[in-house]
């Protein structure tokens, strides 16, 4: 299941990307060869007008096949190169290329507003303030393979309503008294009451002892309320969110490419394809909203990526035109071509290694 819901989403994601830049081409004029479904191999295909619309079996996503985004010889002086992208001005090139981009952000805004809509499961610690949630519980964000945590049933999602060991109860339930409640008690058995939905459960359990040879249990917490806003507010909320986290998402980006850089990353920072799957199934767990919410966030990471100025990146490409607006002149076709397909190896490289790294995470 966690699989079937991870591929809608990146569906989802790179089809509004990929139609950003479709709409705006046609807008403009230029034409458009195909709007692909997934991958090849292909299925099936429509053709309308002068595009061909093709369903693909590899379901990562989809493409736009744009005349002349790729210069050759037929999009630079054919008999259409009038319509070819090569040949626009560089705004309107410029607006295609982003337009993609422009659509994850505001796939992620509305997807963040519909939230509030609905009721969105917000952290009363959160840094971005905003209005005060409701009906707010000490949440399990997500549980250790093999700790006792999970060895005693408990899973993302569920609502900790009650911590105690013998007669010994903990009054205020918070992040850190529980794990004050849990070090005070290492060797003994410790009562969790939970609720999952409208149930009601208790786990008992007896906390290990971790690398640092102290007692855990093995989750992440978080104090976590519903925020409910009527439409307005909501889609201005939505709004601030996705400018907080656009913010937060750069900065991270920022060092972790600095961090690589100077020598002091790491892969085990970079979550990839399989990892993202593990993270949707616990998103899942928290709800449709939530799943909303983390699908905003990846949107966000998606457009933020794609404006890197790294060869076949929108980014890159934006890059090539203010070098060509610069210089007065196009840059050889084929050192443009050239270079994107270098940079688009490098990116399979990146992702092949970013994927083993995760599958080695599972062992």
């Amino acid at each position: 299941m966690n699989i079937i819901i991870f591929f809608i989403i990146l569906l989802v994601l790179v089809l509004v990307h990929e139609f950003g830049h479709f709409f705006t081409a046609k807008k403009f004029g230029i034409r458009v060869d195909e709007f692909g479904f997934g991958f090849p191999p292909k299925i099936f295909s429509i053709k309308k007008g002068e595009t061909e619309y093709s369903f693909n079996a590899l379901p990562f996503g989809g493409f736009v096949k744009i005349f002349g985004e790729n210069p050759d010889d037929e999009s630079l002086s054919g008999p259409d190169a009038s319509r070819s992208f090569v040949n626009k001005e560089k705004w309107k090139q410029a607006i295609v290329l982003v337009a993609g981009v422009v659509a994850n952000f505001l796939l992620a805004w509305l997807l963040f507003s519909f939230g509030f809509m609905s009721g969105s499961q917000v952290s009363v610690n959160n840094e971005m303030g905003g209005p005060v949630p409701q009906d707010v519980y000490l949440t399990v964000i997500s549980v250790l393979e093999k700790s006792p945590a999970e060895l005693a049933g408990l899973e993302s999602g569920d609502k900790i309503i009650s911590i105690k060991s013998g007669e010994d109860f903990l009054a205020d339930i918070n992040p850190e008294s529980v794990k004050s409640f849990v070090v005070s008690h290492g060797e003994q058995e410790i009562e969790v009451g939970y609720m999952r939905g409208q149930e009601l459960n208790t786990a008992s359990l007896t906390p290990g002892l971790n690398q640092a040879n102290e007692p855990f249990i093995g989750i992440a917490m978080d104090t976590i309320g519903i925020v409910k806003l009527p439409v307005l507010s909501a889609f201005k909320e939505g709004m601030s969110l996705t400018l907080f986290v656009t913010k937060g998402t750069a900065q991270g980006l920022f060092k972790l490419i600095k961090d690589g850089v100077t020598g002091n990353g790491s892969l085990s920072a970079v979550t990839g394809p399989v990892g993202l799957v593990g993270i949707v199934g616990d998103a899942y767990k928290f709800g449709f909203n939530y799943l909303l919410s983390f699908t905003a966030l990846i949107s966000i990471n998606l457009a933020i990526i794609n404006l890197l100025p790294f060869p076949a990146l929108d980014g890159g490409r934006l890059l090539f035109l203010l070098i060509e607006k610069i210089k007065g002149s196009r840059i050889n076709p084929k050192v443009a071509n050239t270079a994107n397909f270098i940079g688009f190896s490098l990116l399979i490289i990146l992702m092949l290694l970013v994927t083993y790294n995760d599958v080695v995470k599972l062992f």
